[in-house]
């Protein structure tokens, strides 16, 4: 079952594959994005994602990845299985893949943390 919605595919993104503007997320275009990344998107993956967007906009910041590992603590119960979770559902980095599917651009200078 596809999650596009009205939105199209795949907005522009830059040379990286980051969307340009965030506001051109949807779960159509996340889906879009997971697929460039070979990722297939599993409900654990949505709790993340969706978790990075509420975050992204109530405080107009990325999420550093502490606090999705201490949602996924919190959320999944997972304690200290929660960092490697992360790095199983996004196996080459929380900015390179997670912060790209969640339609985030690429941040200047980052900690994976």
């Amino acid at each position: 079952m596809s999650r596009q919605n009205a939105k199209s595919a795949t907005p522009p993104t830059d040379d990286e594959g980051y969307l340009i503007d965030p506001a051109d997320w949807d779960e159509g275009v996340a889906e879009a994005l997971a697929r460039r990344e070979g990722i297939e998107l599993t409900d654990d993956h949505w709790r993340v994602l969706r978790y990075m967007r509420a975050y992204l906009d109530e405080h107009q910041l990325i999420p550093d990845a502490r606090f999705v590992i201490w949602f996924l603590e919190k959320d999944l119960g997972l304690g200290d299985a929660a960092r490697q979770r992360l790095f199983e559902l996004f196996p080459y980095g929380y900015v390179k893949q997670a912060c790209k599917i969640a339609g985030m651009r690429r941040p200047r200078a980052w900690s994976t943390g």
